[in-house]
């Protein structure tokens, strides 16, 4: 009998360390703490953002610029996991020719029925469906790119940097202007244009910044 006390004893005791060591409290004045995702809003500052554009065609290229009109991203703990950003289609300029009325009939022809038709569809609009964070600040992103009301996917590697309340996004792709049915003077859809040939694509160089809401 008393061997079996002993037992049960021995028994009690080792169960009363393993609950303790299971129920460990705390020091005084200190708490659990949960780690909390960090989300934040940015939205595009449309008069430090810009669009460059390159296009070329048999007997030379133009360039010029573009205005983004809006736009936000969304941030967790620096990390980005979606944007989105609107193109204002009427604000096209041409900077590489300096006789104004060259640049007025370039810049009127782009915005014409004959490329991006301004009045009818006055915006482009472009939205991520996919964003794979790479080394450092390098993202491949993947998104929705919609022009004259027809989308298209698109991908393309960016940097985008995030620093307190301030965010930058920088990127550079290629667009086939066919895709969106522009197709005025492709050598893919027209034959005999000799040196009037306009190329398919153009490109874009996104600079943008955004300001933490």
């Amino acid at each position: 009998m008393k061997l079996n006390s002993t037992l049960i004893a021995a028994v009690l005791i080792a169960a009363s360390f393993s609950v303790s060591a299971t129920n460990k409290t705390l020091p005084a004045g200190k708490k659990a703490t949960k780690h909390i995702a960090k989300e934040q809003t940015f939205k595009v500052d449309n008069q430090n953002s810009k669009i460059g554009w390159l296009a070329k065609k048999a007997t030379g290229e133009h360039n010029g610029n573009i205005k983004v009109s809006d736009g936000s991203f969304n941030v967790q703990n620096n990390v980005l996991k979606t944007a989105s950003f609107s193109i204002d289609i009427s604000t096209i300029t041409d900077i590489d020719l300096t006789d104004p009325a060259q640049n007025d009939k370039l810049v009127s022809t782009l915005k014409s029925e004959t490329f991006f038709d301004s009045g009818k569809f006055p915006k482009a609009d472009f939205v991520t469906t996919s964003i794979v964070k790479g080394s450092n600040q390098q993202y491949t992103i993947t998104g929705k790119l919609t022009i004259k009301g027809i989308t298209n996917e698109v991908t393309f590697p960016a940097t985008v940097a995030v620093n307190n309340n301030k965010l930058t996004a920088n990127a550079k792709l290629t667009i086939d202007r066919t895709k969106y049915d522009i197709k005025f003077r492709s050598k893919n859809f027209f034959e005999n244009l000799g040196d009037k040939v306009i190329y398919d694509d153009f490109d874009l160089d996104i600079s943008l910044v955004a300001n933490a809401q």
